[in-house]
Formats: structure tokens, C-alpha cells, sequence
């Protein structure tokens, strides 16, 4: 076989290739499969108010489908009953090194966030004398109450009677479970809380007081992580739609960068350098 030949073999190859991804782009029956949570704002709600839903909604018109969802309220198990279970083919929002799914590259990365009062003294490290003395909120993780990385880092300065801890979870019943932190805050219930960054800048720009949000100055502590990327994630071996959604997040990434910040979503870039703790602020 001549080079020429095989020259041209590949480029009807890759034409071949291109042509049928541009008619699968274009298939209107396609539909991206999300799970999603019901009442999980910012990120996801049943009305499509969540910048999650928001996000499934650019992806889809990008490939040429449409969002079809499958709720699932995101507590212990969601992601085994959800994708895991075949309902689905998309999770919007995952930790990048969550193992039980495969993950795209991450479209941002958030901290955890000191949340107060607009006129009050601001804090902006774990290390700020003034925590020993305020009120302070914290999240909790699961049925268990599982600790935070903030709860761990408090609880290494001894910073633990002062300090009330909040699931993440909440009530269900109510709208917006995870608002009940920042609320306390507007309520001068607490002096500070230390939040999520999406739900703290999501929450604190809807809260009934002013109240300024600081994303914590270190990204991490030794081993204790306060920053983490986000992907979407698939399905366990679908690399083929893995790599169709880094390809659109690329494209996207203008608009999704705008959408977080309709949405409040403090943003941080990747910190190699650890911050250390000696224990010189007990």
C-alpha cells in the first residue's frame, strides 16, 4: 500500500469519525441523563434554578439534546442508587478525585469560606484570635455528623466549646436545607460561619442582613484539604462521553465561567504549597 494510499485512507477515517459525531451532536432524540438532587440550591433544584441545572442546560444545547433528569435527594448512597444504578448517565457537580465515578477536568475550584455580618470585625484565618471568643458555625457531613475540614481545623486549636455545628443535609422538608447555616449568621445567632464556598456566596447574597464573605486564605493544612476541583462526572468506563464533555467544557468555558459568578461561586487557582500548622495559636 502506497503512502499516498494510506494518507488518504486516514483522512476518510477521520472524516468518517467527524461526520458521525457532528450527526450524533445533531441527534434531537439524544438526551443528556442527569441525577440530580430536588432541593439542593444553588446547585440543583426541581425547577432548574441551580447553576448545576443551569450547566446540564449549556452541555445539552451543545451536543444537540436535551436535559432529562432522574431526582434523587443527595444523602449516603446517592451516587450507588443514582448512576451507579444505570438511571442516569451525568452527575454535574463531583469532588475531581471521587472514585467511584469517572471525572472530566474540573470547570472550577471553590474553598470553604468565612461568612459574618457587613460592619463587624472580618475574619480571615483560622488563626484569628477572635474565633476563641465568637459564635461559631460550622458544617457537618452526613447522618453520622461527620466532620468538615474547618471543624477538624478548629478542633486542632482547641476552638470547640464556641462552636455549633450544622448538617449539611438539614431538614428536608424545607426549602434549601443547607441555608440554615448562613441564616443564623443574618439572625445574629453566630458571629461566623465557615461554609462551603458556593452555598456561602449563594446564600449571603440572598440572606436578610449584609454579609460579607472571605474564601479561607490557605487552601490546605498539611493534609487537611479547604479547596477542592469540581468536574462532572460519568459513569465508570464511559470514557467516550467523558472525553465528549471535556471537549464541550472547553468550548463553554466563557459562559460557565460567567454562570458561577451569576451565581456567587467564590473561585480559587490551584495551590501547590501547603500551609502549616505548628500549634502556635493554642
Amino acid at each position: 500500500m502506497s503512502s499516498r494510499f494510506r494518507s488518504a485512507a486516514r483522512a476518510l477515517a477521520v472524516a468518517a469519525a467527524l461526520a458521525a459525531a457532528s450527526a450524533a451532536a445533531a441527534d434531537p432524540n439524544r438526551a443528556l441523563r442527569v441525577c440530580a438532587d430536588p432541593n439542593n440550591l444553588p446547585f440543583s433544584n426541581e425547577r432548574g434554578e441551580g447553576f448545576e441545572n443551569r450547566l446540564a442546560e449549556i452541555v445539552a444545547a451543545d451536543l444537540g439534546s436535551h436535559v432529562e433528569y432522574t431526582w434523587w435527594a443527595q444523602r449516603r448512597g446517592f451516587v450507588r442508587n443514582t448512576i451507579g444504578a444505570g438511571d442516569c448517565d451525568v452527575l454535574m457537580g463531583v469532588p475531581r478525585d471521587l472514585d467511584s465515578v469517572l471525572t472530566t477536568a474540573p470547570y472550577y475550584r471553590s474553598t470553604y469560606a468565612f461568612v459574618y455580618r457587613k460592619g463587624s470585625m472580618p475574619f480571615k484565618s483560622f488563626d484569628d484570635p477572635a474565633l476563641r471568643d465568637a459564635r461559631v458555625g460550622v458544617q457537618l457531613i452526613g447522618d453520622d455528623f461527620a466532620n468538615t475540614p474547618p471543624a477538624h481545623a478548629l478542633g486542632r486549636r482547641g476552638i470547640v466549646a464556641n462552636v455549633v455545628g450544622y448538617p449539611v443535609y438539614g431538614d428536608y422538608t424545607e426549602p434549601n436545607p443547607p441555608a440554615r447555616i448562613v441564616e443564623a449568621v443574618a439572625h445574629n445567632e453566630l458571629d461566623v460561619a465557615i461554609v462551603w464556598g458556593p452555598l456561602a456566596g449563594y446564600f449571603a447574597a440572598r440572606a436578610s442582613a449584609p454579609l460579607s464573605v472571605t474564601p479561607l486564605a490557605e487552601q490546605r493544612e498539611g493534609v487537611l484539604p479547604f479547596a477542592f476541583d469540581i468536574s462532572v462526572g460519568v459513569k465508570r468506563g464511559n470514557a467516550t462521553l467523558r472525553d465528549e464533555l471535556d471537549r464541550v467544557l472547553a468550548r463553554k468555558r466563557a459562559y460557565i465561567a460567567a454562570l458561577l459568578d451569576e451565581y456567587g461561586v467564590p473561585r480559587v487557582a490551584a495551590n501547590a504549597e501547603p500551609a502549616r500548622f505548628d500549634g502556635a495559636a493554642r
